[in-house]
């Protein structure tokens, strides 16, 4: 089956979601930092058994009634982002970590930045949780859907105890 691609409207906006043969491979925000070439995108389609699975568990997830995704996803970045992308897949729900703890655990906290880029090339936003990186000491940092969104999707995964403790 050929690539092909839906917009899903959301309450992040309409995120376009990328299939190619029985896999995810793509899922953008507007305005993504970081977007593959239009032709890799594949033609629009309306319909799609996969892409509407996707889209259903999204709008799940965004309601609050799912924490996790059971859909085929494949990504083909580099070695180092594949390493990285493969971390934020082991991110548990409601947790959090930093582009430091990632760079430590690739064995070289120098590679901070690099884990970073990676984390912004991520092509499979949401469904592979890269909005759970955070900056050193917790900061809210730099989002390829940018900074409301990952604020948004944090605190929609936020656990129930750390909400009624929080002061905003």
């Amino acid at each position: 089956m050929t690539t092909r691609h839906a917009l899903v409207p959301t309450v992040l906006g309409d995120l376009t979601v990328v299939a190619s043969g029985d896999a995810i491979v793509g899922l953008y925000f507007p305005g993504h930092w970081y977007l593959p070439p239009r032709e890799a995108l594949g033609e629009r389609v309306e319909h799609d058994g996969l892409i509407d699975e996707a889209a259903a568990q999204l709008r799940d997830y965004l309601a609050g009634a799912r924490t996790g995704f059971d859909l085929e996803v494949t990504t083909s970045g580099d070695p180092l982002q594949e390493s990285v992308w493969a971390m934020l897949r082991e991110i548990p729900f409601g947790e959090t970590t930093t582009y430091g703890a990632l760079a430590e655990r690739l064995g070289n906290r120098a590679l901070a930045q690099a884990v970073g880029q990676a984390v912004g090339h991520n092509p499979v936003s949401i469904i592979i949780p890269c909005h759970r990186v955070l900056g050193t000491s917790g900061k809210l940092t730099g989002f390829a859907g940018g900074l409301e969104r990952k604020r948004f999707l944090l605190e929609l995964e936020e656990p129930e105890l750390a909400k009624a403790e929080r002061l905003f």
